[in-house]
This record gives structure tokens, C-alpha cells and sequence, in this order.
């Protein structure tokens, strides 16, 4: 079961975007600003308050996504971009991690495994200077 982020919460803004493109990127705003409040979208409570604990650099410490894309020359392409990494970004909280039951080694591979260090002891005892 994955939350869906509702669009209706989502504040999506046209910038102009960064790099080279001559005149077209100083006259057209065609890259995406997305802000997206944690606290006040309508996702379950566990799901807000994983992201919150998530270490991200989107994540402001006031509990706000922001997110910039600008890699498509259409402002729409772009805002589609912008909603799919939020909703990733959602989708890898709302999957719990497995639960790590602590297991012991078998008896057989403590075996395997001093008879190895045995012998590797005693391949270097070995290396040590011949006396006559």
C-alpha cells in the first residue's frame, strides 16, 4: 500500500531554469520550484513522521520539501518530474524494512573457520628463519 501525495497540496512555482541556453533560458520560466508541507499534507502519520526523521537535504527542518527540476525545456514535463521524485521520495518511507532476527553460526562453520585460522598459523610459523 502506497500513500499518494494529493497535487492539491503540492505549491508548484515556474522559475527560469540555470545553465546554458542562450537567450530561451533568460526569457522562458520553464524549470519547477515544488514546496510540499509534510505537516500539513494529508499523508498517515507514520508515513509523515518517517519522512521527517529522513536525512535529506530536500528537507527543510521546518518540515518542508523543496524540490527543483529543471531538466526538460517544457514546464509541464517538468512538473510531472517534480511530482514523480516527490512521490518517490514518499513511496521509499511508506516500505517498512525488514526486521533483522539475530541468527547464530552453525557449529560446522565455527569448525571450518578455526581449522582455518590452524592452519594459516601455522603456514606462518613456518616463514620464521631455519636454525640447524
Amino acid at each position: 500500500m502506497t500513500a499518494q501525495v494529493n497535487p492539491d497540496e503540492v505549491e508548484l512555482s515556474a522559475i527560469r531554469a540555470q545553465g546554458p541556453g542562450g537567450q530561451n533560458v533568460n526569457k522562458v520560466s520553464c524549470a519547477v520550484h515544488l514546496r510540499f508541507d509534510i505537516g500539513a499534507s494529508s499523508l498517515p502519520e507514520h508515513i509523515k513522521e518517517r519522512l521527517l526523521a529522513v536525512s535529506d537535504q530536500r528537507i527543510t527542518q521546518n518540515g518542508v520539501v523543496v524540490m527543483k527540476a529543471q531538466q526538460s525545456r517544457s514546464l509541464e514535463q517538468n512538473k510531472e518530474e517534480a511530482l514523480r521524485r516527490l512521490q518517490e521520495l514518499v513511496d521509499s518511507v511508506a516500505v517498512l524494512p525488514a526486521v533483522r532476527r539475530a541468527t547464530r553460526p552453525t557449529r560446522s562453520s565455527q569448525r571450518k573457520r578455526l581449522d582455518s585460522k590452524t592452519k594459516s598459523g601455522q603456514t606462518k610459523a613456518m616463514r620464521g628463519k631455519v636454525s640447524e
